[in-house]
């Protein structure tokens, strides 16, 4: 089930953070693990100004979607939850709110990539991450 959360408590802060920590590193492995330590806090309290969208399982929160604006800052899912399709459920939802979405990926990470040519974004630019020194392509959805 997804829930678009309102008004974040401390506890559903602490998961996110964590799956938002987790997910990074098992997903890029090409960036030094640090690099996600060191910004963990400042991600941290800016989840609390960004709209979140929450996938639950047993009332549990297992992914999330962050948006600002039309900018999609990332899709979290725990690892032992990825390719069953929870992210793709995240996108449609914001999807029926919104006519345009625009996000980074890194190009190194080829499944996301993949994942979003999937659901019908196209790149648009390619350019580099400036804080990573990494190749990221960004990728735009209009309805």
């Amino acid at each position: 089930m997804i829930r678009r959360i309102e008004t974040i408590t401390d506890a559903d802060l602490e998961t996110i953070a964590s799956i938002w920590l987790r997910s990074n590193l098992e997903s890029h492995a090409f960036i030094d693990r640090n690099y996600w330590l060191k910004n963990y806090q400042t991600v941290k309290a800016s989840l609390t100004t960004a709209d979140l969208y929450a996938y639950y399982h047993n009332e549990k929160i297992i992914g999330f979607l962050g948006l600002i604006d039309e900018y999609i800052a990332g899709i979290f899912v725990l690892q032992e939850y990825r390719s069953l399709g929870i992210g793709g459920q995240l996108l449609a939802r914001i999807k029926e709110k919104h006519s345009k979405l625009l996000l980074s990926v890194y190009q190194k990470n080829e499944r996301a990539v993949q994942f979003y040519l999937k659901q019908g974004f196209t790149i648009q630019k390619e350019t580099t991450d400036y804080e990573t020194t990494e190749e990221e392509f960004l990728m735009e959805w209009i309805l």
